[in-house]
């Protein structure tokens, strides 16, 4: 019997193995991150390592739309090193997904494989939490606070567009800050899970989070509320803010997000009247309507306005990909060597471009499902059809593999494969525990094989695995653990991080200090001061996409391949209001058409007050539903060369539903 603490959603796992086979999974009590819950994604994956439908051996097509046979791994690595090695190898570029990420050398592999090799490689952040990343960026509040002090030390909890279904493992902190007296605000554009566990609610307009933000901060400022000491000190920029502030009035607020504007200045209040309150803030569908960035830069000046940042309880909370202070890893990833001239930046329109224009001819898609991931899947899906080579990487077939990959390669489970997983606190060891299924192969060794076909020589410079890792742990926040070191005390560091966000008050920005009022922005060609752009009102539904507890990305073919996920979600499902759905004539439960001018697909209606008039909701991954979806730019050239994990495009959308004939 092994148990192991390791999983790729973070949660704490004991896995009972008994002849080279799972028999049960459950929560480790033990563990200091996920206290002993496991989500239903944990659990799930009870299924993964034996899964009938798994990829087992390597599959190649021999022509464009014929079918995908079996082939040997040299066949499969041969064809792939080939296709590069007859263009320029700028003309050959690396996307990795969460599925390379199940360990976090995963997608430091593909960043050096790529940039050794000199082929492209781009950030599977802009499809997730990168855009509300740079807006934290620009303001300068990109640490976070420790879950953890969270738990012990918050008096106030907004969870502004954090659902508990993304961030399931937050939960019990949420729960234990509960019991010990603590408030919680849960504000989004539906009911989300996270409602229930709140004292207090708000269902907002899409797109229109920068508006509440702003009106926040003319509250705060117009009553006195701000910490005047602790901004003169530790921000810039608040002569240009205050005035700014004058028009984002609680009334202009509530036209945009629907609330009352006494509901705003409630709220206002209630933010500024702790420096203990700490904001979760959101990602996935906040990053795909309107403001986008906008709002999480607005966002972020509330704790420099309150003075709550270097606090315990206080600050910015958990949020996915959020540091601790003092987090990171020794470098592994060398600068690319695509000369500047050829280099494609991580941003969606310009990746578009260089897919339709002949400047990229072989794609390796490692761990995604691009399909169902980008903008405008119509013209990505009519892109990729004309490439000389696709190749999919992945544990199951999904939608890209399925229609446009030459090459698809098994990998393994998490189970089979050596590596690592961090959290904001710790580092868990992930020893490999089963023999692999099939004729599957770990990322690395995929890796390699690719590198010695094409001559790269240095992109594995290591003797295995372990000596890879504790390359990375010559790191202050590693303390001088390694591999040998962390396996004895029960695969576990504990890192040498602090639990709170910006303790000495210095920020990276060029002024060191929180910059309500951004030069860098403005030389990025943007506004310098946190805006939110009114939406105009166009007759259609605002369509928006997130994410439930049953899925996360593209894992297992978007959940769908394992039962207790499929179970959960088994088909595309509408959230709309009952005023919008009955004057469609839609009733719950029936079958309806979602289209707009890019595109259209089939669902199955849902009819529920959790959602708001105006607005339709569905969790993301479902076939065709980005193309409905817009692709347009969002950030400047110079903003992603700054900020290459703020490349997404826009991801609006506003569509029409009607029902479908019985």
């Amino acid at each position: 019997m092994c148990p192991m603490n390791c999983h790729p959603t973070y949660c704490g796992m004991l896995v009972t193995i008994e002849e080279d086979r799972v028999v049960s999974i459950s929560g480790d009590p033990e563990n200091p991150d996920s206290r002993g819950f496991l989500c239903v994604r944990g659990r799930a994956v009870k299924d993964l390592p034996d899964h009938p439908n798994r990829l087992q051996t390597p599959l190649v097509r021999d022509r464009r739309g014929g079918d995908l046979k079996p082939a040997t791994w040299d066949q499969a690595l041969d064809l792939i090193a080939e296709k590069i090695d007859a263009r320029p190898r700028h003309q050959t570029a690396v996307w990795p997904g969460h599925g390379v990420f199940v360990s976090a050398l995963g997608g430091l592999l593909t960043a050096r494989f790529a940039h050794t090799a000199g082929v492209q490689w781009w950030q599977p952040a802009i499809v997730c939490w990168g855009l509300g990343g740079f807006g934290l960026w620009l303001t300068g509040v990109t640490e976070v606070n420790a879950a953890a002090d969270m738990a012990e030390n918050s008096e106030l909890i907004v969870l502004w567009g954090a659902n508990l279904a993304s961030q399931p493992t937050t939960g019990p902190h949420i729960a234990a800050a509960r019991r010990r007296g603590a408030r919680v605000i849960a504000i989004d554009i539906r009911k989300t899970e996270a409602f229930a566990q709140a004292d207090e609610t708000y269902v907002v307009r899409p797109g229109s989070d920068a508006h509440l933000a702003l009106a926040m901060m003319h509250v705060i400022v117009g009553e006195g509320l701000h910490d005047r000491a602790f901004i003169d000190e530790h921000s810039v920029g608040f002569a240009e803010l205050e005035p700014h502030l004058r028009q984002h009035t609680p009334a202009r607020a509530a036209a945009e997000t629907g609330l009352m504007p006494e509901q705003i200045e409630r709220l206002a209040r209630t933010y500024a009247a702790s420096k203990r309150s700490m904001i979760l803030v959101g990602g996935s569908s906040m990053n795909k309507t309107a403001n986008r960035w906008h709002a999480s830069r607005a966002i972020a000046c509330l704790p420099a306005l309150t003075g709550s940042l270097g606090r315990p309880g206080a600050g910015m909370g958990p949020r996915h990909s959020g540091q601790s202070h003092g987090a990171g890893l020794a470098p592994l990833v060398p600068p690319s060597s695509v000369p500047p001239e050829h280099r494609i930046p991580s941003e969606m329109s310009s990746i578009q471009a260089g897919l339709e224009d002949g400047r990229i001819r072989n794609l390796l898609l490692l761990g995604t499902n691009m399909l169902s991931s980008f903008a405008d899947a119509s013209r990505l899906r009519s892109a990729l059809s004309k490439l000389d080579l696709v190749v999919s990487f992945d544990l199951f077939m999904q939608e890209t593999a399925r229609e446009l990959a030459d090459v698809v390669l098994p990998g393994t489970s998490w189970l089979e494969e050596s590596g690592f997983k961090m959290t904001n606190g710790h580092l868990y060891l992930m020893d490999r525990a089963l023999e692999r299924r099939g004729q599957a192969r770990p990322l690395v060794e995929v890796l390699q094989g690719l590198a010695r076909r094409l001559q790269v020589d240095d992109f594995f410079p290591w003797v295995s695995v372990d000596e890879a890792i504790d390359a990375l742990l010559e790191a202050p926040a590693a303390a001088g653990a390694s591999v040998e070191s962390i396996r004895a005390n029960d695969g576990r560091l504990k890192l040498n991080v602090s639990p709170v966000a910006h303790p000495e008050l210095r920020f990276p920005t060029p002024s060191g200090k929180v910059e309500l009022y951004s030069e860098r922005a403005r030389e990025l060609g943007l506004p310098p001061l946190p805006v939110a752009e009114d939406q105009p009102a166009n007759g259609g539904l605002r369509f928006v996409q997130g994410r439930t507890i049953a899925h996360f990305h593209g894992f297992y073919d978007h959940g769908r391949q394992l039962p207790a996920l499929r179970d959960a979600d088994r088909e595309p499902t509408l959230w709309i209001s009952p005023q919008d759905a009955g004057s469609r004539g839609i009733a719950d439960g029936g079958e309806i058409s979602i289209r707009n001018s890019s595109g259209a697909m089939i669902a199955r209606a849902r009819v529920t007050a959790d959602v708001p008039s105006g607005t339709v909701w569905m969790h993301d991954g479902w076939t065709d539903l980005n193309t409905l979806t817009s692709g347009e730019r969002v950030l400047t050239d110079a903003a992603v060369a700054a900020y290459p994990q703020g490349g997404a495009a826009s991801y609006q959308a506003t569509v029409e539903i009607a029902p479908l004939p019985a």
